[in-house]
């Protein structure tokens, strides 16, 4: 194929929630909030939460294996590992390369993507050039969070918004015309500020002080963020689009990162898109953070509203500020 790029696509899907389920009437008796007040402001009804004893890794590596096991591809070919997380087990190693262990993906290089809730959707751009350009054939792409464990339980206005779980997927060559047909990314570090968690980096390092002002937690305003979301999804999906050659009226079906549905009906009106084209579960699992998009997107397939030849548009937005989208035609 000389210099030519490879058509890259999606050749498995996987995704693991944990067994717990925390509901808004459970948050109701933690915090001064109400079942209502939660669903009228964010779509969230129930959670997933990890037990004390479970790491980002053993919910990566569930999904990671289920992935596998839907592209029948083995843990020995895989060439290389991205994991997307912002609640990583440890400062190092990095927690893909914990996963890479897990599975016996022995011939794999491994490392770790921090992009907030834009994560996956960033991993799936890189992995996508290894593979276009002949470097590696097979790309483990997994966006994974245990957010239970970096949430304020006291903080009314964030414990109610987030979830655990994990989402994974396999990349390999696809036929020409098929797979990932473009993406975008974009970031604007002057709004890190809305949405962080300040301890625990070289910044300011975990100490008793630090632990007493509750720095350890996820911080944010939620006003800018949602603000911030809204333009974020409407001009990552149009440039996405515009690079593929397509327009929205083109999409099949959208999946997008999966934070709060005043959010995504207000991003859809503004993108004039039928709400019935897209894909929503944020009711049952929450925001799970970089884990969001691959959980949404194998449960869409899975429950067969995606299907072979449909053209998909995937869209997230998160800290950093950092937003990104791909369009792909769905090829399996």
């Amino acid at each position: 194929m000389g210099n030519q790029l490879r058509p890259v696509g999606i050749l498995g899907t996987g995704s693991y929630l944990p067994e717990k389920i925390i509901t808004n009437h459970d948050i109701e008796k933690m915090v001064d909030t109400s079942d209502e007040w939660i669903v009228t402001r964010t779509g969230i009804k129930e959670r997933r939460i990890a037990d004390k004893d479970t790491a980002t890794s053993d919910l990566a590596t569930k999904a990671a294996l289920k992935a596998l096991e839907d592209a029948n591809v083995s843990a020995e070919e895989i060439d290389l590992i991205i994991l997307a997380t912002l609640t990583p087990d440890m400062l190092i190693p990095a927690t893909a390369c914990i996963v890479q262990n897990n599975i016996g993906a022995k011939n794999a290089a491994a490392f770790d993507l921090e992009a907030g809730c834009s994560g996956f959707i960033y991993s799936l751009t890189v992995g996508k050039q290894f593979i276009a350009t002949g470097m590696y054939k097979k790309v483990l792409v997994i966006g994974a969070e245990v957010l239970s464990k970096f949430v304020d339980w006291s903080d009314r206005n964030t414990c109610v918004l987030f979830g655990d779980g994990a989402g994974a997927v396999v990349l390999g060559e696809t036929k020409e015309g098929m797979g990932m047909l473009s993406e975008h990314m974009g970031a604007n570090g002057e709004g890190g500020k809305f949405l962080n968690i300040p301890a625990g980096g070289s910044k300011i390092p975990l100490s008793v002080s630090s632990i007493e002002e509750r720095l350890n937690y996820i911080k944010m305003d939620g006003s800018e963020v949602f603000k911030f979301a809204v333009r974020a999804m409407h001009k990552a999906s149009l440039e996405a689009l515009k690079l593929s050659g397509h327009d929205i009226e083109d999409i099949d079906y959208l999946v997008p990162h999966q934070a709060n549905t005043r959010i995504i009906n207000s991003a859809m009106k503004k993108l004039k898109l039928d709400i019935e084209k897209v894909y929503v579960n944020l009711d049952k699992v929450a925001n799970t953070s970089a884990a969001s998009v691959p959980i949404a997107l194998d449960e869409a397939i899975k429950q067969g509203a995606i299907k072979k030849g449909d053209l998909v548009l995937l869209v997230g937005f998160g800290a950093g500020l950092t937003w990104g989208a791909s369009v792909i035609r769905w090829n399996k």
